[in-house]
């Protein structure tokens, strides 16, 4: 199970095996270089932990541990969760501020405590396993070499996938696996099922609402210049990914403030000035004064990154992004062990174009139904005239993606402008027998959204649209996106903006201030005023994208053909090779900018055939 694990933790393994349980360790060695190998124990060796991540505040709750005399062992963040455990019980994780994946086996009691941070920065899969057993790890593929686990793909997180492009916690792709969700803790006691629960939610309600602009700009610029203060703790060579967007700019002007020239900031460029951000990160490096890296990706390099996609992914994830982001932490990791990057800003600020759009659908859609009705037949008519250009976010994909989502409420409208495809889209194109399997099941694919829009934290629709955002899109596909592209270099990335204090902060702004249309996060724009230049404050929104829908109707044609191939998706039997094959002839004539659907099951068909081929 570790050496499936190598990648994340190049710099060595533990192992605690006592009756009844064993743990396991591979190591990134960030902290105490040479002395925080794992698992770490307590004095008296009765109760043992692993983590994977960086507790951010460690130095704090050590001091506060030796005061109440505990003995530590070595300098490595991760000590203080034995003796955390030891004083506070479970309630050490309401102590910890970083990102973590933790075990901690308290041998006394025959327990076991699994949790995983608030926001979902570190995976966590397990299984019961035969006779009464549990299995974690953070990766599928590790976790599957543990005796007894139920391997079998399971037809209802199929068809999730195909509507998340991704498989939402606490289900995985696998029949016999979980997911811990963010913020939740597992318990398992000898002789007792497993036992889930939330130790951490996102809240509305923690003080009063902030509604002055300038007070909220001046407390969110205070809990972002401690965040990124805090995410500069390294032992090793640290880094920045900076974009030239305002999320990653923010996040590389304050490390800059603190490290002065000492900084170095990491780009992706492409020949396609419709994706291309390199001159907006130069400019920005320039401001700030760091040593600046660019690597321009063109098709031919991102061929050879998708032989090994499959792998890459570890559970099927349909955001093309993982390519360009990989590449980048692999050209990262020539010079940096650690990277800081501006994750989460969108999903915290209303930073997607689908917050400006929110207005407008609430008008068409809810109001005024009989007219959203008549502009989406207006809008079908005008959109099949448009030839699709592959650009980034052209009219004629926008307009498709907007009157898609005329039905079901702003929870599941907003789901649908994100996703490559809808419910009924996704059982089209699955092979009879397993859209029936999923039928009869009694299915609802958009279960987790009602669930997070019905009875989430939010009662203002507004916090109601961040709760949808972080513990969807951002929990569910960028965080996984990220440790994925970067732990399979050996390289840890750290978000800022994803601190407690940070997002706290967002919780409480008033509506007004946290989500505009025009301009969009407005209220971190201000904060931010004077630290960036006023082109990078207003320049317009731009994703981490690469061209993929150009690519994949030009030079990536063959990887398309070949992995979409009615042979191929015959051979795979999860999927009706018909549907499949129209969406392919009708991206490749310039009918329709089918790039979302067909990256999704691109993706998939990658994993898949990695999945089966994978050593046992």
């Amino acid at each position: 199970m570790t050496a499936a694990l190598a990648a994340r933790g190049p710099d060595g393994d533990g192992f605690h095996v006592a009756p009844g349980v064993g743990l396991g360790h591979r190591r990134l060695a960030v902290i105490d270089v040479a002395g925080g190998r794992q698992p770490l124990h307590s004095e008296d060796g009765q109760v043992t932990a692993i983590v994977n991540g960086e507790l951010y505040n460690f130095r704090q709750l050590r001091a506060t541990l030796e005061r109440a005399g505990h003995r530590f062992a070595t300098a490595c963040d991760a000590e203080v969760v034995v003796h955390g455990y030891e004083e506070w019980g479970d309630g050490v994780l309401g102590h910890l501020q970083g990102m973590f994946a933790l075990a901690v086996w308290d041998a006394r009691r025959r327990r076991l405590l699994l949790a995983r941070d608030r926001m979902g920065e570190k995976p966590l899969y397990w299984a019961t396993l035969p006779g009464g057993g549990l299995a974690f790890s953070s990766e599928l593929k590790s976790l599957c070499h543990a005796p007894g686990v139920d391997t079998a793909l399971d037809p209802g997180s199929l068809a999730r996938y195909l509507v998340h492009e991704c498989v939402p916690a606490p289900r995985s792709i696998l029949r016999g696996v979980c997911k811990l969700a963010p913020g939740t803790r597992l318990v398992v006691e000898a002789g007792a099922a497993p036992v889930v629960s939330t130790f951490w939610d996102l809240s509305f309600s923690e003080g009063p609402r902030i509604t002055n602009e300038e007070e909220g700009a001046r407390l969110l610029l205070g809990e972002l210049r401690r965040s990124v203060r805090e995410r500069l703790i390294s032992d090793v060579p640290l880094g920045v990914f900076l974009s030239g967007g305002v999320d990653s700019s923010a996040v590389a002007a304050l490390a800059a403030e603190v490290r002065g020239g000492d900084l170095d900031t990491f780009t992706i460029g492409f020949d396609d000035p419709a994706f291309d951000e390199s001159a907006a990160a130069a400019r920005v490096a320039r401001f700030i004064g760091s040593r600046h890296h660019e690597q321009r990706l063109t098709a031919a390099s991102v061929s050879d990154a998708l032989v090994g996609v499959g792998s890459l992914l570890d559970e099927p994830l349909g955001d093309a992004s993982i390519i360009p982001t990989h590449l980048l932490a692999r050209f990262a990791r020539n010079t940096a062990t650690v990277c800081l990057g501006g994750d989460g800003g969108d999903d915290l600020f209303g930073g997607y174009p689908t917050f400006a759009a929110e207005p407008l659908a609430k008008l068409l859609f809810d109001r005024a139904p009989g007219a959203g009705r008549a502009a989406a037949a207006l809008a079908k008519g005008v959109s099949a005239l448009l030839p699709s250009s592959g650009g980034y976010l052209p009219l004629e994909f926008k307009l498709k993606q907007f009157f898609r989502a005329s039905n079901g409420g702003a929870g599941r409208r907003h789901q649908a402008w994100m996703a490559s495809f809808l419910p009924t889209e996704a059982l089209a194109v699955l092979a009879p027998d397993v859209r029936n399997m999923v039928i009869a099941t009694g299915a609802n694919l958009y279960d987790v959204v009602d669930a997070r829009w019905d009875s989430g934290p939010g009662r203002l629709e507004s916090d109601r649209l961040l709760c949808h955002y972080v513990k969807g899109y951002l929990a569910e596909d960028l965080l996984p996106k990220l440790d994925r592209a970067t732990m399979a270099v050996g390289l840890e990335a750290r978000s800022p903006l994803l601190a407690e204090g940070v997002v706290s902060l967002a919780c409480r702004l008033a509506p007004s201030l946290r989500q505009r249309a025009f301009p969009t996060k407005h209220i971190l724009k201000r904060a931010l005023r004077g630290l960036l230049p006023d082109e990078t404050l207003h320049r317009k929104k731009q994703g981490f994208a690469m061209p993929i829908g150009r690519w994949l109707a030009g030079p990536l044609r063959p990887f398309m053909e070949d992995t979409l191939s009615p042979r191929a998706l015959r051979d795979c039997g999860l999927f009706d090779p018909a549907p499949i094959r129209r969406l392919v002839d009708e991206h490749l004539q310039g009918r329709s900018d089918n790039r979302k659907p067909l990256w999704t099951l691109l993706a998939f068909m990658r994993w898949h055939e990695a999945w089966r081929s994978r050593p046992s």
